[in-house]
């Protein structure tokens, strides 16, 4: 190993795939990314091809590769994650079509219906994981169902980063954390027979593929993919965990001074996270969410996810935009960010409940509802662009309330990560939200280093995950910022209006769905 003082995060998230290189103590060396791409079709489908996404990230390794002297030389390890959930098929041959996507909603039909048996309670309660239609599970049953060609020609399922492993290293596995979630038992983070059966899936139980920990195993790159990633044949691969708990963990989900942190990635979607001991989770009534194995003995992370986070503010500002193009005004959506502070300097909080649930696909945290669609409650003729804008700020902090609160008690401190944390203003909403300081991580590239940081163990630069983060994460977590005390009594006023609005919508959701069904329907 003489001579390796670099460590390789690869990212192959839902828009981009990065290639990261860190000095074994964790400063970032260099970056190099390749735009991620995937077709959405009329009928909920969302899909990625396997071969292009393989050849996008030798690309962005590459591209790694001609920024950083000797990476190849120099790279003492790389480890690999990626968005989660989905499932990407693999046959003899190799792919068998294009990977469904998390945010296909394609098998929200079987969803219900399992959802309605029996055994879905086990399910939940061995899995810790609300049952949706983002997930392998659901979709594999969906397949099983109505295109069962697909799963008769595959010989493994595998998630976007077991994927990448495959082509990394010819082998196929995925990890304890995507396994435990979807098929297993966070407690034991292996398959659980049950959990399977309640999938109807036992009889596609050979699809599943063996469960690695990239802290403790790792294999070596092939000499296909060295040619093809400009690496030296042979160097050290770890699966890492999926990219949730992996931006959590390189933001300090884990560890610090604080003893009850939460985490929460505000980026296109909203991600939130905060890590207990298996024994403490906090299951909910509902049963949604997700419990998420950490790479470290014994802890988990509870997560809830929002389909939609920033993508709300991108919504209301092309609104803007859209209005001034059309009067011969064209403002790019860089312009209309830098407006956000003073259009929330021009308006009053707690005003306005915006329910912040714009994806197509509807919402899956802290409740499944793909019907579920935004909207404003509480506009009269007074209220302005300001105050839309201020009202679909708040509405994330609304839901990052409503998440955090199926979890148990909030948080003494968030830690944040993701385009929301670059805004003062948008950090002192989510901050007053959940009446709790916030801290910025300066990790620039959180989800690569949290899949470094396995590799880093791996092959024993540091002898625990404890030890990495204490030089990888927490000297980069920023001052606490403290909450605003008269938006923290706006938002505790908000939030039960929030709260009581979301939970009356869905008849009205069910009537805007069926209405939407009716195509090309007059009366």
């Amino acid at each position: 190993m003489s001579g390796r003082d670099l460590l390789i995060g690869i990212d192959a998230g839902t828009s981009v795939i990065k290639a990261v290189a860190f000095d074994l103590g964790g400063r970032q060396v260099a970056a190099s990314s390749v735009a991620n791409r995937y077709h959405s079709g009329a009928d909920g489908a969302a899909t990625q091809s396997l071969a292009r996404t393989w050849d996008d990230c030798a690309t962005a390794l590459r591209g790694l590769g001609a920024k950083v002297d000797g990476l190849a030389a120099r790279a003492a390890a790389l480890a690999v994650t990626g968005q989660g959930d989905g499932t990407w098929l693999v046959g003899r041959d190799g792919p068998v079509g294009d990977a469904w996507l998390w945010l296909d909603a394609r098998a929200a039909p079987t969803v219900a219906r399992l959802a309605g048996g029996g055994a879905d309670r086990a399910r939940f309660e061995a899995t810790g994981t609300g049952l949706n239609t983002c997930q392998q599970g659901a979709q594999m049953a969906h397949m099983d169902a109505h295109a069962p060609d697909l799963l008769d020609r595959a010989q493994v399922a595998l998630h976007c980063k077991d994927w990448l492993y495959l082509s990394l290293t010819g082998v196929r596995a995925t990890d304890p954390s995507e396994a435990s979630f979807t098929f297993g038992d966070f407690r034991t983070r292996q398959y659980d027979d049950a959990v399977i059966a309640a999938l109807g899936l036992t009889h596609r139980r050979d699809l599943l593929p063996p469960i690695i920990d990239g802290t403790q195993v790792t294999h070596p790159l092939t000499a296909d993919a060295a040619r093809q990633t400009g690496l030296l044949a042979g160097t050290p691969v770890s699966l890492g965990y999926v990219d949730m708990v992996m931006t959590a963990l390189g933001a300090g989900v884990y560890g610090g001074a604080a003893g009850d942190v939460a985490c929460s990635t505000v980026g296109s979607t909203g991600v939130h996270l905060r890590a207990v001991r298996s024994q403490d989770v906090h299951l909910n009534d509902q049963g949604t969410g997700y419990v998420i194995c950490l790479p470290i003995p014994g802890i988990v992370t509870q997560v809830q996810t929002n389909m939609a986070a920033t993508l709300n503010l991108d919504w209301v500002l092309g609104l803007a935009a859209g209005i001034l193009s059309d009067m011969g005004h064209a403002v790019n959506h860089r312009d209309l960010v830098a407006h956000i502070e003073g259009w929330l300097a021009q308006s009053r909080p707690g005003q306005i409940v915006y329910h912040p649930y714009i994806s197509d696909a509807g919402e899956r945290g802290p409740f499944v509802n793909a019907d579920a669609r935004a909207g404003f409650v509480g506009l009269s003729a007074g209220h302005r662009y300001p105050d839309l804008i201020r009202a679909v700020a708040e509405g994330l902090g609304m839901a990052m309330r409503d998440c955090y609160a199926a979890m148990g008690p909030l948080p003494a401190e968030l830690r944040l990560t993701g385009g929301a944390a670059r805004s003062r203003g948008l950090r002192g909403i989510l901050s007053a939200s959940l009446n709790a300081p916030v801290r910025v991580s300066g990790r620039d590239e959180a989800g690569a280093a949290g899949a470094a940081m396995m590799a880093a163990v791996a092959i024993g630069a540091y002898p625990d995950m404890e030890a990495c983060i204490a030089d990888w994460v927490t000297p980069l977590l920023g001052d606490a910022e403290i909450p605003d005390p008269a938006l923290v009594a706006a938002y505790d006023a908000l939030f039960p209006a929030f709260a009581a609005s979301r939970r009356a919508l869905p008849p009205a959701w069910d009537a805007l769905a069926a209405a939407r069904s009716l195509k090309g329907h007059r009366p």
